[in-house]
Order: C-alpha cells, then sequence, then structure tokens
C-alpha cells in the first residue's frame, strides 16, 4: 500500500469563544481544498491544534470532514500522551470516515525507541488503521531516526512519515537515507513548508503542507511542477512565498495562518488559549506581505 501522495494540505481548526470547534467555518475552510482538488486533507494536525481538542472534538471534526470529502483521503491526528488513548482516538478516527491516522509520539518523559515502536504497533494492532508517522520533535522531543523510521516501515498498516524538511543543502541525502531504510512502497514526505520544494525535488512523494490549507491552487503547482521535473518552476514558486516563509519562521506557522485565515475573510477564529493572536504590528507584517503576493 503506497499512501499518500502528492499535496496533503492542513487547515486550522476554528474555534468558537468557549473552545469548542466552529463546525461551520471548518466547512468553509474545507471546500476550496475539496473544490481544488488536493491529494488528501491534513485533519487535526498541528496546525489544527490537535493537542488542545477533546476526544469528542475530534471525532466531530473527522465526520464533518469525511462528510464533505468524497474520495479525497483525510489524514487525521490521532496522537495522545498515553498508548490507550491512542488507541481510543485511532478506533474514533476510523468510525468517523479517516482514511489513516497520523501519530506523532507525543510524550513528557521522552521515549526510546523500544518504547515509540510498542507505541505504534499497539495503536496499529488494536485498531487496524493505517497509520502515517508524525515527526515532530520540536514539540513532542522525540526524533525519528532512520533505523527507527525502517523498523516501523516494515509493520504491516504503517505507510508514510511526515518528517520535517531539514536545510536545503541536507534533504537529497537525508531522503535517501531514509529511502534505503524503508520498505518498498512506503510513502516519504515532508513539513516544513518553506524546505518542502527542495524535497519534493529529492524524490519525496508528499508535501505536507501548513500553507496548502489556505491557498492549495498555489501549492498544487508546486506539487505538479515537481512531479513534472521542472525544478526550475518549483523553486521559483517557491521563492515567490518567501514573504510567507519569513513570517512563518518569524512568528510561527500556527500564529501566521491564522492571521491569514482572517485577513481573507475565510474565518473568524483566534488560536485556542494559551496561544494569542498576532500583535498589531506582526499583523501588518501579514497584511503587508499578502498585498505583496498579491
Amino acid at each position: 500500500m503506497t499512501y499518500p501522495n502528492g499535496l496533503s494540505a492542513f487547515p486550522i481548526t476554528p474555534a468558537n469563544d468557549d473552545g469548542s470547534i466552529d463546525l461551520g467555518a471548518l466547512r468553509q475552510l474545507l471546500s476550496p481544498l475539496l473544490e481544488a482538488r488536493v491529494d488528501s486533507i491534513g485533519l487535526l494536525g498541528s496546525t489544527g491544534t490537535y493537542m488542545y481538542l477533546s476526544r469528542a472534538e475530534r471525532r466531530r471534526a473527522i465526520e464533518v470532514a469525511a462528510d464533505m470529502s468524497g474520495p479525497v483521503p483525510i489524514i487525521a491526528g490521532i496522537g495522545a500522551l498515553r498508548t490507550d488513548d491512542a488507541v481510543r482516538l485511532a478506533q474514533d478516527a476510523r468510525a468517523a470516515g479517516a482514511t489513516a491516522g497520523l501519530l506523532a509520539p507525543v510524550s513528557y518523559t521522552p521515549l526510546t525507541d523500544d518504547e515509540v515502536f510498542e507505541h505504534f504497533s499497539t495503536v496499529r494492532r488494536e485498531r487496524g488503521l493505517p497509520l502515517c508517522i508524525y515527526d515532530n520533535p520540536s514539540t513532542t522531543h522525540f526524533e525519528f531516526m532512520s533505523d527507527i523510521v525502517g523498523r516501523l516501515s516494515r509493520i504491516e498498516g504503517v505507510v508514510a512519515v511526515k518528517s520535517p524538511a531539514p536545510d536545503p543543502a541536507q534533504i537529497a541525502s537525508h531522503h535517501s537515507e531514509l529511502a534505503a531504510s524503508v520498505r518498498g512502497g512506503f510513502s516519504l514526505g515532508y513539513s516544513g513548508d518553506w524546505n518542502s520544494a527542495e524535497g519534493l525535488i529529492a524524490g519525496a512523494m508528499t508535501w505536507y503542507s501548513v500553507l496548502g490549507g489556505l491557498f492549495p491552487h498555489t501549492c498544487l503547482s508546486m506539487v505538479r511542477a515537481a512531479q513534472r521535473n521542472e525544478t526550475g518552476e518549483a523553486r521559483r514558486l517557491n521563492a515567490a512565498l518567501e514573504p510567507i516563509w519569513s513570517l512563518f519562521k518569524e512568528f510561527s506557522s500556527l500564529r501566521v495562518v491564522y492571521t491569514i485565515a482572517e485577513l481573507n475573510r475565510a474565518v473568524h477564529a483566534k488560536p485556542p488559549r494559551p496561544i494569542q493572536p498576532l500583535a498589531p504590528p506582526a499583523r501588518a507584517k501579514v497584511e503587508a506581505a499578502l498585498a505583496g503576493l498579491r
């Protein structure tokens, strides 16, 4: 089984003032992704603030997305501190219509390779949901080296890895090392929007994109150029987005995409507390960058 491929677009999960999911706003964000025909939707990733949502809220969000998505696969975040909680979230995701689970080894106490292997093995065995490895060491404090990715790739139903894209000079070697470690047909993909074009050029199958959750056509153009081996065009499109990439690095992609969503009048949502919306000077920078791109 080879999955996923192409552009996986990651929208925010808009919430009301009381923290409950604004389902109408979520539908507003999902509609353009489906109209653009993204290759998959990454629901409840870090951009989707999965760790700030209750089990019931996560399930309802997946139900809404699955009801709309038709043939477009839904990759749903199922990360939790405890393995038994991740198992229950995988059960919910599968029942609600998710195609695969995005599993991060969320931890308070740093985990060992063997603990992570057992965590993934148990979630996959207990619930049968195909799994994408979510490598996000800045939040989980666990880094997936090539040997543990290789071990996990040999568990039936662990089908992909979402890796943070390293610096462009290191991407080709990073991709080659991973590719040599995993079983055939295993999907290698990158997040970290500003470096992901180089990941696609190096041979990655998937771009797990924050910006794709708001500008799917722009991001699809970059993916399709890379898939056609038009490296110059893929790099040109990536360079045109440098004003956004700079803001992502300065303020975090989460805060910036919330601001963009509001400025584009897509939704009126604030990030979950204690995360605060961008202050007016930073918001003005985002607005100026968008005006320049237009």
